[in-house]
């Protein structure tokens, strides 16, 4: 990854974080992760990033492709993945999920 890459990638994980501080500054916590992700991909628009939402992986086992394998929420220009969570408490599952993500995608950047 060479320096301009990085700078764009670190740009993108600064929008998201934002838009995620925005909205929960904004709405609070208590609401379903749907709505949640619909006032993220709303932001995203509004900064005009691109993105996928619910994005389909492929996981390949055995020589088996299994085409709904993995399921991200966000993928944002292509480059950083957004999982979303409309929880008050962290739980250690979601970081191995997160490493997984990375490892599957073969991503660098994960929020």
């Amino acid at each position: 990854m060479d320096k301009a890459e990085k700078i764009f990638i670190e740009n993108v994980g600064k929008e998201i974080v934002d838009i995620a501080y925005q909205l929960h500054t904004a709405l609070g916590p208590g609401l379903l992760e749907s709505v949640y992700e619909k006032c993220f991909c709303y932001e995203l628009t509004k900064r005009e990033l691109s993105f996928i939402s619910q994005k389909k992986v492929p996981i390949v086992y055995d020589n088996l492709i299994f085409e709904e394998g993995l399921r991200l929420d966000l993928l944002v220009e292509d480059c950083v993945i957004v999982e979303l969570k409309a929880q008050e408490n962290f739980h250690p599952v979601w970081e191995a999920q997160l490493l997984s993500y990375l490892k599957l995608t073969n991503n660098n950047w994960v929020i």
